[in-house]
Parts: structure tokens; C-alpha cells; sequence
């Protein structure tokens, strides 16, 4: 009888183990930040935005006008650190001669990602074959920041949601805190929002904006 006992107690505690450990996986990915790469074609610029907010800006290259690149609502589906480039033919190793230079982040449109360059001085310029080319420091940096399956919008031309991402130098959510809007609380009465409450709800939308303006477009 008492080996019965703790025969269950221990079923008992390792049932109690999964569930927590299924708990610390579910809320593990609540936290998971929403990520949206936006780039402006016309501005040669970059923003990544985590929830909502401007985490940085990047100036970028951006294809030329006879290999333009692409516009519309993707995705990351690869990322390679060290890549081999091989194209009609020619392969090149990792090394400081890789044309797509340490990291490799390809979209959902076959043939197209964003990459480092062996030509720094292209940065900044329609120079590209089609995509999207930073320099080293900056191409590091956010291909840490970033994951599979995180959106990548790009816009062909400027309008007024990536005037006001890139336009002023400032990040949006600077540009968004002007407007003064109220909303009602719990007794009725009118309240002001927050200034991040605001940012985030601008920012959001903004990003909605894009990606329903450009998805399908080529």
C-alpha cells in the first residue's frame, strides 16, 4: 500500500513538472517581441520595429534601375551566417571577396534577401541586383535581431507613412506624441492617453498601413 502511495505521489509531482514547464514555454511566447522590417526604397533607409517601436534605423543599398528591387509584404525564411554565394555558375566562399558579405537573410520571394556587400561605397545608392545590401556593422547587428518568419515590407515609393518613419530623421513615435487625444475612463470622464500609449498606437498603425499598401505590388 505505501509503495502504491508514493507510486502516485511521484505521477502526481511529475505531472505538475509538465504542466509547469508547458506554463514557462506558453508565457516564454507571449513575450515574443512582433518584428516588421520596413524599407524604403526611395529613401534607401531601413527601420526595424519591435512592437510597434523604432528599434533602429539603417541607411541601406537598394537595386539599381535595371535590377530594381522588389515592393510588397514578405517574409524572412532564411538566415545564414558565413554564406557561399553562388550565382550562373560562379561560387564564391565565405570570405572578404563574398559578395553578399556574413550574413544572409533571404525573403519569401525567391533570389532575394538582405545581405551584406564586399563594396561598402554601394551603400546608400541604387546599386543592388535587387536587394537589400548594409554594411557589415549594421547587417550584424540586426541579423541578431531578427528571426524567421518576421515581416519584411518594402516600399517602392515615398508616401506618408515612410515620411514619417524616414523622412525627419526622428523616429515616429517623436512625431506621433504631438497630436493630444482623449479617451474616456472607466467613470466617464475624458482622459489623456499616454505618450507611449500613443506612440505604439501610431506606430501599429503605420505599419498596417504599409503592409496593405504594398502587399501584392511588384
Amino acid at each position: 500500500m505505501t509503495g502504491l502511495i508514493l507510486s502516485r505521489l511521484a505521477m502526481v509531482g511529475t505531472v505538475a513538472v509538465i504542466l509547469a514547464v508547458q506554463a514557462m514555454a506558453q508565457t516564454a511566447a507571449d513575450r515574443t517581441p512582433k518584428r516588421t522590417i520596413v524599407v524604403s526604397l526611395e529613401d534607401r533607409k531601413l527601420a526595424l520595429l519591435e512592437d510597434g517601436q523604432v528599434k533602429k534605423v539603417y541607411t541601406v543599398a537598394v537595386g539599381k534601375p535595371s535590377t530594381p528591387s522588389p515592393t510588397g509584404t514578405f517574409v524572412i525564411e532564411r538566415r545564414v551566417m558565413n554564406p557561399t554565394y553562388s550565382h550562373n555558375g560562379t561560387v564564391v566562399p565565405p570570405g572578404p571577396g563574398n559578395p553578399v558579405g556574413t550574413r544572409w537573410m533571404g525573403l519569401s520571394l525567391h533570389g532575394y534577401g538582405i545581405h551584406g556587400t564586399n563594396e561598402p561605397r554601394s551603400i546608400g545608392k541604387p546599386s543592388s541586383h535587387g536587394c537589400i545590401r548594409l554594411a557589415r556593422p549594421d547587417l550584424e547587428e540586426l541579423y541578431a535581431q531578427v528571426a524567421v518568419g518576421d515581416t519584411v515590407v518594402l516600399v517602392g515609393q515615398r508616401n506618408e507613412q515612410t515620411a514619417a518613419l524616414f523622412g525627419n530623421g526622428r523616429p515616429p513615435q517623436l512625431a506621433a506624441a504631438q497630436p493630444v487625444l482623449t479617451a474616456q475612463n472607466g467613470s466617464g470622464a475624458a482622459s489623456t492617453p499616454s505618450t507611449s500609449g500613443i506612440a505604439a498606437a501610431a506606430t501599429t498603425a503605420m505599419v498596417e498601413a504599409l503592409s496593405g499598401s504594398a502587399a501584392g505590388a511588384r
